[in-house]
């Protein structure tokens, strides 16, 4: 039987030398790398979904290209998006949205803008361009080669005249639609029509409000305003709108079409809101407004002015949208 250390110098006389498991250790890493680093690459960000092309740092457009600032919730980016859509287009630039937008609006819609990536974003020598709510002809030839739109537009002035292009981008996804078709279905089984769907950030104010008893109002919706995609599927599948003020009831009765009446006249005499907003940019001219009852608001308003408290901008309203759905014309 051979001792210990013979056996010990023949275990080591037949193991690899050194530089030979250096040489394979390298290998290996090499080969992990590259092979971590090709699944990556072909796995799609949290926004990046397949047909999307995002905008690198390496591959920015010669030619220049438009963006808008994400601001606000579902409505506002909506009309933020449309606005883009079409400026855009009319001053022959591609658009690109930012990576926030399209976490907003991909899940719900199909859109088709493609996204900024945030490191390219940072590398452009942007030129901010404010906009009001409201088309102008200036617009029409916007200067500079990178382009970022400002501002909270959301007048259809900027993008009617697209309006098929519209609405095929605000496309529902299928499992929205099948959603909304499900609650459709749920109101149909209990309902005679018209039924009223009443959906709002302010569900209490709406049921302490609106006359209920006679069995033709339907208060859907949780109301909580970081889940609106339920509610505004459900009220694009309706026939007509009553709307009162906010960019997601002008986008529901936008896309559902029909008849559409909204609150009129709801600032007062003397509020700065009157300055910045203009109802025949917000409203289509075919829709129907009803005026305000402002009485209440300037009682108030003098008994502020008395205090010689500052004055505050009254919008009047609630976001709440009540749609009929009508029992012989159901989309």
């Amino acid at each position: 039987v051979p001792s210990s250390p013979s056996l010990l110098s023949q275990s080591w006389a037949t193991c690899p030398s050194f530089s030979t498991v250096y040489f394979l250790f390298i290998i290996f890493v090499a080969s992990t790398v590259f092979h971590c680093h090709w699944r990556l690459a072909v796995v799609p960000g949290p926004w990046a979904y397949s047909g999307r092309v995002v905008l690198l740092p390496r591959s920015l457009p010669r030619g220049g290209m438009f963006t808008i600032n994400a601001q606000g919730r579902l409505g506002n980016q909506m009309g933020e998006y449309a606005t883009l859509y079409a400026l855009a287009k009319m001053n022959g630039r591609p658009a690109f949205i930012p990576a926030e937008m399209h976490s907003t609006l991909a899940p719900i819609f199909r859109i088709s803008l493609p996204v900024l990536h945030h490191a390219a974003a940072g590398r452009i020598p942007w030129r901010n361009y404010p906009l009001n709510d409201w088309m102008e002809d200036r617009h029409r030839h916007i200067p500079g080669e990178y382009v970022r739109l400002t501002g909270y537009p959301c007048s259809w002035t900027f993008y009617h005249h697209v309006r098929d292009e519209i609405r095929r981008e605000f496309t529902l996804h299928d499992h929205v639609r099948e959603e909304a078709q499900r609650a459709l279905g749920w109101f149909r089984a209990r309902h005679r029509a018209p039924v009223f769907v009443v959906t709002s950030n302010g569900m209490a104010w709406c049921r302490e409000n609106i006359d209920a008893s006679r069995g033709d109002v339907v208060f859907a919706g949780n109301g909580l305003q970081g889940s609106p995609a339920k509610d505004f599927a459900l009220l694009t599948q309706c026939n007509h709108s009553v709307i009162t003020v906010g960019t997601f009831g002008i986008w529901a009765a936008y896309l559902a079409g029909g008849d559409t009446i909204y609150l009129a006249n709801f600032t007062l005499p003397h509020s700065p809101f009157r300055w910045i907003f203009k109802p025949q940019a917000a409203f289509l001219p075919e829709w129907m407004g009803i005026a305000a009852d402002l009485g209440q608001a300037r009682e108030n308003s003098s008994l502020h002015s008395s205090a010689n408290a500052p004055e505050i901008p009254s919008l009047m309203a609630h976001r709440l949208e009540i749609r009929p759905l009508s029992h012989r014309h159901r989309k």
